[in-house]
């Protein structure tokens, strides 16, 4: 990566949120992970999943990320993502601010992350495969050394194996399944880090790791099941539906939680096409399948032609909710971005804070003075 390209991963400027705000947050993990757990709940999202969702060996999923926008009315969460990104860049900006802004930071992550990293993943691997000891992983994406974020797969690496854990960073393609068992250039491979966006491993080129999820031949985390139960964007029209909840017996304080947090999510068809155009300029659309905010609209921005293309595809329509905004110094002049922030939680625990500084209709790392930025804590 050049050091332009470095450079535009990490703003120059912390973003403050205020302490209640995190503590709701925190709250509405918490509350959906306890929604996750409903039998009704699970029934009806793995009604719309891959086939390879309805496995579930065991692990809950490696560095959950829940994505939200802060308003005067509290956070709101925007999506959910269960290969989130970003977690191992911003442990950096972390220890940076501890350093100088001390206290401000200790809530906002684990008091050990790299300790935490490490037991995240040998939690993941006692769930399926019991006391063994984890002695290998793998990091997997399509042409790792292409990706944006190559350099974390390498702090990752380097975290796990100073933990004691051989950890190499492949590609699908270098993947072999012998006699049931993963291997990755020949060495066999306990746990898959999968960092894949081909979220239900369906593509032509992952049958092997497709293969070893369905055969028990890795650990795979994240995996299809965990993706279909929380990041699949259709369960955002679920998650958004106090009544069906409360009948399905989550609890009248985390349904009010959800109601309170999550915008109003719609599935886009034919049937309501005419109603979401007539309300467009209150709405965003996103694929249900995309990630990295790929094929998204501003409802205000939707010509109807657009409108036309997505009423053909698979989308949600979701009530816009505005990010705030941070003021900061690009080339001597004054600008604002806009702010989101994420939480990277694992079994409802918070891992690690950080902020996203862009500008545009959705997060980037294009935006001279954006990128990551450390979160600090402001009481109320």
């Amino acid at each position: 990566m050049s050091s332009e390209a470095w450079h535009q991963l990490f703003s120059n400027v912390a973003v403050f949120v205020p302490d209640q705000d995190l503590a709701k947050m925190q709250a509405l993990v918490r509350a959906l992970e306890a929604a996750a757990a409903l039998s009704d709940y699970r029934e009806k999202v793995l009604s719309w999943a891959p086939s390879t969702a309805r496995l579930d060996p065991g692990p809950a999923g490696a560095f959950m990320g829940y994505d939200f926008h802060l308003g005067d009315d509290g956070p709101r969460l925007i999506e959910i993502n269960t290969n989130a990104g970003g977690a191992f860049l911003n442990a950096i900006l972390v220890r940076a601010q501890k350093r100088c802004c001390g206290g401000a930071t200790n809530e906002l992550w684990t008091e050990d992350f790299d300790r935490e990293v490490i037991r995240q993943f040998e939690s993941e691997w006692r769930a399926q495969r019991g006391s063994r000891r984890l002695e290998t992983i793998a990091i997997v994406d399509d042409q790792p050394e292409e990706q944006y974020l190559y350099p974390e797969f390498r702090l990752a690496q380097r975290l796990l194996q100073r933990g004691g854990i051989e950890t190499h960073i492949l590609s699908p393609k270098d993947f072999q399944l012998n006699n049931g068992v993963l291997y990755g250039n020949g060495k066999r491979i306990d746990l898959v880090y999968n960092r894949l966006v081909d979220f239900g491993l369906e593509a032509p080129d992952h049958a092997t790791l497709r293969a070893a999820w369905s055969e028990g031949g890795a650990v795979i985390t994240p995996n299809p099941h965990i993706h279909a139960l929380f990041a699949n964007k259709r369960n955002l029209a679920v998650l958004s539906d106090q009544t069906t909840l409360r009948e399905w017996g989550l609890s009248a304080e985390n349904a009010e939680l959800l109601r309170q947090s999550i915008p109003r999510t719609q599935l886009v068809d034919a049937a309501n096409g005419e109603e979401l155009w007539r309300q467009r300029r209150q709405l965003f659309f996103k694929p249900v399948a995309g990630h990295g905010s790929k094929g998204v609209y501003k409802g205000s921005k939707l010509t109807k032609s657009a409108f036309a293309r997505i009423l053909e595809s698979d989308y949600i329509a979701q009530t816009y909710v505005p990010p705030s905004e941070r003021l900061v110094m690009v080339d001597d002049e004054r600008e604002m971005l806009k702010v989101d922030v994420r939480l990277y939680t694992y079994r409802g625990e918070l891992l690690l804070a950080a902020a996203r500084l862009y500008r545009g209709q959705t997060t980037n790392f294009r935006t001279p003075g954006g990128g990551f930025a450390p979160v600090l804590l402001k009481q109320t």
